[in-house]
């Protein structure tokens, strides 16, 4: 019994022996520094979802066999498990060993955490004479205040200036991938360290700018980039991707399919060339632009200028009318105001639009370009229609009455109403103008009489264009049989 507790015994210790030597050839690998000053250039490509890929070149050199590559000033953000370092021209046997993402970043609270169970010194200075005076003492706790054992006594607080031998090695100023790297042979090379981020997103900002006669709009795109990514990235090669791209669980994100053409796109263009990519589009600024941390900028999208618009007044009931009695439901109903245009060539866009907010001025008589509303786009093909709604029309009216009502047939299996109603469209403006009456149908519908020709607009919609004169009115009658 006692053989085999000595064999455990010696056992353990040439394990300890192992692991110390084994700590100290750890201890010995040297740790290189490698800061924005290394940095030969940055892409930064950021996607609809809060996510964005970021490209950061830097020439670092490294001796020949193991070492610590801290590569500082990385975004707070970084995914660890998607970050990629490789040589960009002879790897010169490089392999990567082993990384670590040091994110605890250096706080004063940080460092007594992580000082539980050291020493430190506590200096007073004397209220009158000024002197000072140091006491060593061991950091117990720091969970919602700081605990010391000083000599033979327990103190709570912080009873002087404390003062820490070093700062931990795990706790960095800023957020650092520590990258364990091997190399045949030493010297310079050009590494690339890519990865994806949260904290970067991007949106589009449209505004239009409408002509006197509401027949043509002048349209600018703006593309608004929010950085809280935690890193800066100066004169970056920007690139965005529009469209709702597939996230695994809402936490990962394949991205080889866009890497691969993501460094290729940087075309000059005045504003932003764009391209497809794979089912999504990708805008390039085709000219670098430092994105700083904790920053809102904006890049030109796109400039367009008489873009044909038109414009249309709407009035939309529901199909709970025509269910029920009802007499007036309505006095001085508002039209909506919509207006819409085509995304083509030969209106001089043609670009996808990504989606975003799109803000409608008009000039008033003396000039001043006034705000008359604002919609949300959805991505936007090339050829496909832009529809905006504005607001409601001040000028533009309406008074619906039920007029007549009629339960035809009625039992277990069918039911049906007949209806009849009037609208009374009223326009206060100097302008003759048309307004387009849509009525959801519910069951099965047929309109009976009306005053003016209906179109089926779709299987449970009858819509009316009915032209309103200048400061007069026009009245739409009709009657509707609805089975169900």
């Amino acid at each position: 019994m006692k053989s085999n507790q000595l064999s455990l015994g010696i056992f353990g210790a040439l394990v300890a022996a192992g692991v110390l030597v084994a700590g100290t050839a750890s201890a010995r690998i040297t740790e290189l520094r490698s800061t924005l000053d290394d940095q030969q250039q940055v892409a930064v490509t950021i996607y609809n979802s809060d996510l964005a890929l970021i490209k950061d070149v830097r020439q670092v050199a490294l001796p020949a066999g193991e070492s610590l590559l801290a590569w500082r000033e990385v975004a707070a953000g970084m995914q660890p498990e998607t970050a990629l370092l490789r040589p960009l021209k002879d790897a010169g046997g490089l392999r990567v060993v082993e990384q670590s993402f040091d994110y605890d970043l250096l706080t004063p609270g940080k460092l007594l955490e992580k000082f539980v169970g050291r020493t430190v010194q506590v200096v007073r200075m004397h209220p009158t004479s000024g002197a000072e005076t140091s006491e060593t003492a061991q950091v117990l706790a720091a969970n919602g205040g700081v605990v010391l054992r000083m000599g033979d006594r327990i103190e709570t607080g912080i009873p002087g200036r404390l003062v820490y031998p070093d700062v931990p090695a795990n706790l960095r100023d800023r957020p650092t991938l520590v990258v364990q790297v091997a190399a045949d042979k030493g010297g310079t090379r050009d590494l690339e360290l890519s990865y994806l981020t949260r904290g970067l997103s991007w949106q589009a900002d449209y505004v239009a700018q409408l002509d006197a006669r509401d027949e043509h709009l002048d349209l600018s795109g703006l593309v608004t980039l929010n950085n809280q990514s935690g890193a800066t990235y100066e004169q970056a090669r920007l690139q965005l991707v529009a469209g709702d791209v597939h996230r695994v669980g809402g936490q990962e994100l394949d991205m080889r399919a866009f890497e691969e053409r993501a460094v290729k796109v940087m075309a000059a263009a005045p504003a932003m060339a764009e391209e497809g990519l794979l089912d999504y589009h990708l805008y390039t600024l085709g000219r670098s632009t430092s994105i700083r941390e904790n920053q809102v900028k904006q890049v030109a999208l796109l400039n367009a200028s008489g873009v044909p618009v038109s414009k249309e007044y709407l009035l939309r009931g529901a199909d709970y009318y025509y269910r029920g009695r009802h007499g007036e439901l309505g006095k001085k109903l508002k039209a909506a105001v919509y207006l819409e245009f085509t995304n083509s060539a030969r209106a001089g866009l043609g670009m996808p639009l990504p989606k975003g907010i799109l803000r409608v001025y008009k000039s008033d008589r003396a000039g001043n370009a006034q705000f008359v509303g604002e919609d949300r786009i959805d991505h936007t093909p090339k050829n496909e229609k832009v529809r905006l709604r504005l607001g409601d029309a001040f000028d533009v009216t309406a008074d619906r009455t039920q007029t007549d009502y009629k339960k035809i047939a009625g039992g277990p299996s069918e039911t049906v109403i007949e209806t009849a109603w009037r609208i009374e469209l009223k326009n206060a403006k100097e302008q003759a103008i048309r307004v387009k009456v849509e009525e959801p149908m519910p069951g099965d519908w047929q309109i009976v009489e009306q005053s003016h020709a209906h179109v089926k607009k779709d299987a449970r919609t009858a819509a009316w264009e009915i032209a309103v004169p200048a400061e007069g009115r026009t009245v739409l009658t009709y009657r509707v049989r609805v089975r169900y």
